[in-house]
């Protein structure tokens, strides 16, 4: 099968279930890759996390940080959804920067995020990316603005209005009334800006040895595993990402290393027109998108970029 079939025959498969998406898949050691729409920024929810934790422990390695600091963090709001994170403590606690580490990047807790923000404040965290030539990817907010959208207004038996609004208030450039949702007011990134990333980090280079081993180690840790998970996790394979939803959102970043030594990267940047909060038919299409274009990769044939 050509490239141009696996394509146009993943266009189709997100097409039946509701969604539009970038995706991308690169050989982390020849380089060659195969996707789509991969340089079309989108809003990056929980992505946001990897380049803070990247950013965060590169001052650490320059001394400038502790990774063994106590952190005073305050109980939150729930910024992300599950059952786990400082967002449902009830009463203050002390963590150290490593751990919040963990926490934000391993569990995807908000708060924790929020409090590596606070030493690391957005701005920072983008000039750290361009120091270390990473380009493509705008961190212009603290996570938890991400609970100040819609759907915080209404019930949650109204959660399909406010997806309703987030799938329909779009415009052609990707301008949107809600701001975490508009590409030139939230923080955003291309499935190319992360797979780049992700390159750094496994084949680092001007991203020091210790930040990409500890940022390797967090992402294999992920919790959240109901995405492309299966689908690239077995004996034979090490899946290791970071997930992001908000409202229609849904995306994941990763890297599968294979026992044989090859490793590849992919990201996988979603948003759906369906107004339902769980579709895991759709996440199990993305799985199978991303699988698609990998397994092409992986029997040799040359790159094709769309």
């Amino acid at each position: 099968m050509s490239a141009t079939t696996v394509v146009r025959n993943a266009r189709d498969l997100l097409d039946e279930a509701g969604l539009r998406g970038a995706f991308l898949v690169r050989d982390l050691d020849t380089g060659q890759e195969i996707g789509f729409d991969a340089d079309t920024p989108y809003p990056t929810a929980s992505l946001v996390k990897v380049p803070l934790a990247v950013a965060v422990l590169e001052r650490v390695g320059r001394g400038e940080l502790d990774p063994a600091t106590p952190v005073d963090v305050a109980p939150g709001r729930i910024t992300t959804p599950g059952p786990t994170g400082i967002s449902r403590f009830r009463h203050p606690v002390r963590v150290a920067v490593d751990d919040l580490l963990y926490l934000s990047t391993a569990v995807s807790d908000g708060v924790a995020a929020d409090a590596l923000f606070d030493l690391v404040p957005p701005a920072a965290v983008g000039a750290e990316l361009r120091r270390l030539g990473i380009e493509g990817i705008a961190v212009r907010h603290r996570v938890g603005d991400l609970a100040e959208t819609p759907a915080e207004r209404f019930g949650p038996d109204d959660a399909h209005l406010a997806l309703s609004l987030a799938i329909g208030a779009a415009t052609p450039g990707q301008g949107h009334p809600v701001a975490q949702l508009d590409v030139t007011r939230a923080n955003a990134g291309s499935a190319r800006a992360f797979v780049d990333l992700l390159h750094a980090l496994w084949r680092p280079s001007t991203i020091h040895e210790n930040t990409a081993a500890r940022v390797r180690a967090l992402l294999a840790d992920n919790l959240h595993r109901q995405r492309l998970a299966p689908d690239f996790t077995s004996d034979a394979s090490r899946w290791s990402s970071k997930t992001g939803t908000l409202l229609h959102l849904r995306h994941e970043v990763g890297v599968v290393d294979h026992a044989d030594g090859q490793s590849y990267a992919v990201a996988a940047l979603t948003a759906s027109r369906v107004p339902a909060v769980a579709q895991p038919g759709s996440e199990a299409t993305m799985a199978q998108v991303a699988r698609s274009l990998h397994d092409h990769l992986r029997t040799g044939t040359l790159p094709w970029w769309g």
